[in-house]
């Protein structure tokens, strides 16, 4: 009897102590994204390119033996659900977070990332998502003064309109690149004639837009998101002003056409290369295997911007053969030319990533695009 329950209490104890053994730790990586509301599609996008990656890299070993356990939160592109999302991730333990997708969302929810150390990367290119000096965060994308300069330029210089109209919603996104816009055109000697504001999400956008008809502008440029710049360039249309529309980069998303019907033939789009017409091996492999995993294309280039934000802090835990973030920190912020899907991944010390490989793109009677200028 006395032997048995000794053999019994051993068993116990190995049990106990080959617990801990059993059970791998993961690399728990954190989404944000608006995977429902009005940016769904872009929120879904993100969120399959995050898991798709994690697919890959957990089919080689994970990294540095962990798995890579994806965490999701939608934030419904509202920056109240971005704090409580930022809480979330924070307390289920992620070491990253992918997202957000717009500024808003991303710049409610950085005071909590970088209080918990959590690295952060978003496609957010609002200027003052870099100007509060979290190490914690890094933008994959480029910053609106970027974009402004080359959307100046090719309307000033290549386009030489006469009459510029400057349309943007209130988010610090849409806002801040209208308002530099607004500045470049005007430092290169540019005419604007109106700069307005719109409430997102608003459907009806005549009345704004036939303040705009009566200043007989040669171009409209609208500074906010895809889904009030589909409707605004149909009811341009509709109302028969004849100026040149152009979108900033939050417009390049596959719904743009689909909102903005027939009217969308002949409106130029402005951002960096969109995912087919990326010349890098690395883009072509993972838009294969995007593709063969979800029936589709990603919506947008910020898809891929995303994911190439993952790969570096992935990247930056290998090579200093360490989990801790804030190494991998001060490691990305002298990350010179690392090989991304969308072309190579520079950080300057502010968590800018370097670089501006912008385009024009005019949009065809099919929907897809021609590049107008680069």
């Amino acid at each position: 009897m006395l032997k048995s329950k000794a053999v019994m209490m051993s068993l116990v104890a190995s049990i106990c102590i080959a617990g801990p053994v059993i059970a791998e730790e993961t690399l728990k990586v954190g989404v944000q994204a608006p995977i429902t509301g009005s940016y769904a599609n872009e929120g879904q996008g993100i969120d399959q390119s995050v898991r798709l990656l994690a697919e890959q890299i957990n089919a080689k070993g994970g990294v540095m033996g962990r798995q890579i356990e994806v965490i999701s939160c939608d934030d419904e592109g509202t920056a109240m659900k971005a704090a409580i999302c930022a809480k979330d991730l924070v307390n289920k333990g992620v070491s990253m977070v992918i997202g957000s997708y717009t500024s808003t969302c991303a710049e409610a929810a950085q005071p909590t990332y970088f209080k918990a150390g959590v690295l952060q990367t978003s496609d957010g290119t609002s200027d003052t998502l870099t100007e509060h000096g979290y190490w914690t965060f890094f933008r994959n994308s480029f910053p609106n003064s970027a974009e402004a300069t080359f959307a100046a330029k090719y309307m000033v210089e290549e386009k030489q309109y006469k009459n510029i109209a400057i349309l943007s919603d209130f988010s610090s996104y849409a806002d801040g690149l209208g308002t530099a816009v607004e500045d470049a055109v005007k430092k290169i000697g540019g005419n604007v004639v109106a700069r307005e504001k719109v409430k997102a999400g608003s459907q009806n956008f005549t009345p704004v837009l036939t303040q705009l008809k009566s200043k007989k502008p040669d171009v409209i440029f609208f500074a906010g998101y895809y889904s009030d710049g589909g409707l605004i360039r149909s009811q341009q249309v509709a109302l028969g002003i004849k100026a040149d529309f152009i979108g900033g980069d939050a417009n390049d998303n596959v719904d743009f056409v689909k909102l903005a019907g027939n009217a969308a033939a002949g409106a130029y789009i402005i951002n960096v290369p969109t995912p087919e017409l990326l010349p890098y091996d690395l883009a072509k492999d993972f838009l294969k295997a995007y593709k063969e995993k979800y029936n589709m294309m990603p919506p947008s280039i910020w898809t891929i911007l995303n994911v190439d934000g993952m790969r570096a802090f992935i990247h930056a835990m290998e090579t200093n053969k360490s989990f801790d973030t804030k190494k991998a920190a001060d490691y990305l912020h002298t990350l010179k030319d690392y090989p991304g899907i969308t072309g190579p991944i520079s950080f300057a010390p502010d968590g800018n990533r370097v670089g501006s490989g912008y385009m024009a793109y005019l949009i065809q009677k099919d929907g897809s695009y021609k590049i107008a200028y680069k």
